[in-house]
């Protein structure tokens, strides 16, 4: 005698769960260019590794005799897995059943799911397609109420989807429709990826147009709208682009708080020296040039992975690593507002030292802002007051942090450019400029007496213009120490990995998360 019988059943059940919504679901999916929420899994899971839990859970039919007829399992599928050798928590919605409604799946399921990813102590890879929310309009007549939203014994899934972002880091995947909850989900990561045919939005089409507009799924939450208003990070090609974008995502940063970043080895030489860096910088003030090529000298080859590049343009972030450890790298972009602070790009600031903060990441930040953007559109945007939010989240950061002044450091948004009270290390390129604002538009509010009274005020204009940019020389403020050193442009990358080599023995997982080492 043995149990072969229920083995049986168990692989009976099991072999109806994998066929998810059915075999005509199925072909829709695949049909409509999406792969089916198990196929996804396999892409982003090493092969061979992902655990399931749960898999046999549903709804099921059965006879008048109480054997099983039909299993139709719940749209959650959820477990760990291995991505590039580390144990992960994977989570996934099925759209071939109820179209990822939260009224076809088991709430328990995505729950364990946050819950094994917060307590275990393992990123959490949400893969996203459907609202995953308290249900459709029909669930209010098959259940006969209403939900109410956090009601009694309905908060555990919020409360692990906020803890999880200060435990592990969480990665989410729009890989189709996306409203509501999935939309929330989507949002509630550290890093976010859609495709470029997804869509994700609060309300879908039909409720929008309740209210007077008819849109299209792309007209209302298409990746050129998510990206733009900073919502989602990023948009791929293709579903197999969106894994490899999880994947390097997660290889720059620890598995929880409790842990450091990986390091790697280095084969990129750390006292590499790029010639263009010396001419790189226009002298002509108001001509822009492009940041991007000096992050790629500066660090090592190939490493810079850049994130939230639609949102925020003035600003440029992304994880890079020096001498083989991750950075948080932050630097300006003269292409969009001349490099200044807008709303939009204090409001980037703020997240991304905060993940910085989180995971351990010592911040590089390449500077050239001359200052807040200004006018009535930054004032009707309360720039100003996100401003000085991203100065108190740079301020509280405890992780090191080195600061290259490449140009401008203007005004008050100038100041952010290291965190207040503590030491970093600074260095100013020869093109560095600064003051309590630029002269350009100063000098006639400043000067004003002068130049009326001047017989030519251009010509009086252009003199003062000469002496104040002499006075302004770097070396004048390096010679009363109002800045540490300034250095040939072509010395940067020996310098930043010089500063992760310094910095990586100063920090020290702690139970409150990382720590510098007293």
């Amino acid at each position: 005698m043995n149990w072969q019988p229920e083995l049986d059943e168990l692989r009976q059940r099991e072999a109806q769960a994998k066929e998810l919504g059915g075999a005509d679901k199925v072909a829709r999916q695949h049909a409509g260019g999406r792969l089916t929420v198990r196929e996804r899994i396999d892409g982003m899971a090493d092969a061979g590794s992902f655990h399931e839990m749960g898999a046999i859970a549903g709804k099921a039919e059965y006879d008048e005799e109480g054997n099983l007829k039909q299993l139709t399992p719940s749209n959650c599928v959820m477990g760990r897995a291995k991505v590039d050798g580390r144990p992960v928590v994977l989570l996934g919605d099925d759209f071939t059943v109820r179209g990822g409604s939260a009224d076809a799946t088991i709430r328990e399921k995505p729950i364990m799911a946050e819950r094994m990813a917060y307590e275990f102590r393992l990123p959490l890879i949400r893969i996203i397609e459907g609202s995953g929310g308290g249900g459709s309009v029909k669930t209010i007549e098959t259940t006969g109420r209403a939900n109410l939203p956090g009601g009694v014994g309905g908060t555990q899934l919020y409360h692990f989807t906020g803890a999880n972002l200060s435990m592990v880091p969480v990665v989410s995947l729009g890989l189709g429709s996306v409203a509501g909850l999935g939309a929330a989900r989507l949002a509630a990561s550290h890093y976010s990826v859609m495709t470029k045919k997804s869509a994700m939005f609060v309300a879908g089409p039909p409720v929008v147009k309740r209210l007077g507009q008819d849109l299209s799924k792309t007209e209302l939450g298409g990746w050129e709208i998510q990206t733009k208003s900073g919502a989602v990070d990023h948009a791929v090609e293709t579903e197999e682009d969106a894994f490899a974008a999880a994947r390097r995502f997660l290889s720059y940063l620890p598995s929880s708080v409790y842990a450091l970043p990986p390091v790697t080895e280095c084969t990129d030489d750390t006292n590499r020296r790029d010639e263009k860096l010396f001419s790189h910088i226009p002298r002509d003030r108001r001509r822009v040039y492009q940041m991007r090529p000096i992050i790629e000298s500066v660090v090592d080859k190939g490493s810079f992975f850049e994130m939230g590049k639609m949102f925020g343009r003035s600003i440029i972030t992304g994880l890079a690593r020096l001498n083989g450890k991750p950075v948080a790298l932050m630097a300006s972009d003269p292409f969009f507002y001349g490099g200044s602070w807008t709303a939009d790009a204090c409001a980037k600031v703020i997240r991304f030292v905060d993940l910085a903060e989180t995971f351990h990441l010592p911040v590089v930040y390449l500077q050239d802002c001359p200052g807040f953007m200004v006018g009535l559109e930054a004032e009707k945007a309360a720039t100003i007051r996100l401003g000085v939010r991203a100065m108190a989240a740079v301020n509280q950061t405890t992780v090191p942090w080195c600061t290259m002044i490449i140009r401008n450091a203007f005004g008050v948004a100038g100041v952010v450019h290291q965190p207040s009270n503590r030491f970093s290390l600074r260095y100013a390129w020869l093109s560095a400029r600064w003051g309590s604002l630029p002269l350009e538009g100063g000098i006639e509010a400043a000067y004003a007496a002068d130049l009326a009274a001047a017989a030519d005020p251009a010509a009086e204009l252009e003199r003062i213009e000469e002496r104040l940019n002499k006075l302004r020389s770097p070396f004048r403020t390096a010679e009363t120490f109002w800045v540490e050193e300034v250095i040939d442009p072509r010395d940067t990358r020996k310098l930043l990995c010089e500063f992760a080599d310094l910095a990586q023995p100063l920090l020290s997982p702690t139970p409150s998360g990382l720590k510098m080492r007293p």
